[in-house]
C-alpha cells in the first residue's frame, strides 16, 4: 500500500490546524489509504518548528504521495515539504482531489 503524507499550514492557525489535518487523515484512511499525519507526529505544543520539521521530513521520506491541504502556500513548512517531494519524485496532489477511485489506485 502506498503512503500519503498530509501537508498544510499549522503555524498561526487555531489549534495548529490540527482539526483540518485530523479530518483529512480520517477521510483518506476511510478510503483505505495508509496516511502519515503531522498532527499525530507532533502533538506536543512546546516543540520548536525545527524539531517538528525534522520529524515531518523523515516521515515524508517514507511516503509515495504528498497531499496538500487548502492554504498550504501560506506555510513555510508545507512549502519546504513540497520542494523536497518534488525533488525526490514523490507524487504531489491536492488532498481534496483524492477520491475513492484514486485512493484505490494509490492503495494498489
Amino acid at each position: 500500500m502506498k503512503r500519503v503524507y498530509i501537508s498544510g499550514p499549522m503555524t498561526g492557525f487555531a489549534d495548529f490546524n490540527f482539526p483540518a489535518f485530523n479530518a483529512e487523515a480520517a477521510r483518506l484512511r476511510a478510503m483505505g489509504l495508509d496516511v502519515v499525519n503531522p498532527a499525530e507526529l507532533n502533538p506536543e505544543p512546546g516543540a520548536t518548528w525545527e524539531q517538528c520539521m525534522r520529524k515531518d521530513i523523515a516521515a515524508l521520506m517514507t511516503c509515495d504521495t504528498l497531499a496538500l491541504l487548502p492554504r498550504w502556500e501560506l506555510s513555510d513548512g508545507a512549502n519546504l515539504e513540497l520542494h523536497i517531494a518534488h525533488r525526490v519524485g514523490i507524487c504531489i496532489v491536492n488532498a481534496s482531489d483524492i477520491v475513492q477511485c484514486q485512493a484505490e489506485e494509490l492503495a494498489a
